[in-house]
């Protein structure tokens, strides 16, 4: 057991990016106009923005990582982002399959890697040599897009080449997904929502958020001056101990919309 590391928040607060709608990094990244001609390697439902999203990549970069290759320059990963059809409750409806069904087109997330790319940026946050940028449904540069947050998001998936979802690029991901421990002091973090969202304990009580999802999380208590755990991923745990009474807001600080609560009477 052990309390939340303070010394990330303080690492992550100290980062010194730039303004990237205005740096020239993300400009040198381009809308891809053939990226559904290549490989379709992933869906993704997100439960807690109600979205539905495909994971497109050049066929090159796909050939090439089966063949245990690096994911090589020139390499475009497309995340194509969809409203989940929801009905009339706004619960988003599934299909046969238990998937969100599509609806309307709302962005595209791109990442491109070429050599040299990514040097205008300190190594405390630079992705080696990806870029990132975000496109609207008019496939035009949505420059209010909050681009610091992929490079936060990537940062520690570098042993992968920061392509968090190499493992369905490259056809390998396991079927069996990470269970986290049941009890009355356990979150676990699945499909992008805590579980159980709120959670009762006694004062000095460890709570322990393990993370089922690919994605990386990070339980960040927005009512206790941005306490935070260090970065989750899939499979890991992180512990914090609540030593005083009164009500714990959190959310995941890599993704602002899953929220949870910790009550300590």
């Amino acid at each position: 057991m052990k309390t939340a590391s303070r010394a990330l928040l303080a690492a992550i607060a100290a980062c010194s990016l730039p303004v990237l709608a205005q740096n020239p990094g993300p400009n040198k990244v381009q809308y891809p106009e053939k990226w559904a001609e290549g490989v379709l390697y992933g869906v993704v439902d997100r439960y807690d923005i109600k979205q539905y999203r495909e994971l497109w990549s050049t066929k090159a970069a796909v050939d090439a990582v089966k063949a245990g290759k690096p994911i090589p320059s020139g390499t475009v990963l497309t995340l194509v982002q969809y409203k989940a059809v929801v009905d009339d409750k706004g619960v988003p409806v599934k299909d046969d399959k238990g998937r969100f069904k599509k609806g309307d087109l709302v962005a595209y997330t791109v990442m491109e890697k070429r050599t040299g790319f990514g040097v205008e940026y300190p190594e405390d946050i630079r992705n080696g040599d990806w870029e990132y940028q975000v496109f609207n449904a008019e496939k035009k540069v949505n420059d209010k897009a909050n681009l610091k947050s992929c490079f936060v998001c990537h940062k520690p998936h570098a042993g992968q080449d920061f392509v968090i979802s190499l493992a369905k690029f490259s056809g390998t991901a396991p079927g069996a997904k990470p269970v986290a421990k049941k009890g009355p002091d356990i979150v676990a973090i699945s499909d992008f929502l805590f579980g159980p969202e709120k959670l009762d304990v006694k004062p000095n009580t460890y709570v322990t958020w393990t993370n089922t999802d690919d994605s990386p999380h990070q339980v960040t208590v927005t009512s206790a001056n941005g306490l935070r755990t260090p970065v989750i991923l899939k499979g890991q745990s992180q512990t914090m101990k609540f030593e005083t009474p009164g009500v714990y807001d959190y959310i995941c600080g890599l993704h602002p919309n899953m929220k949870g609560k910790v009550e300590v009477k």
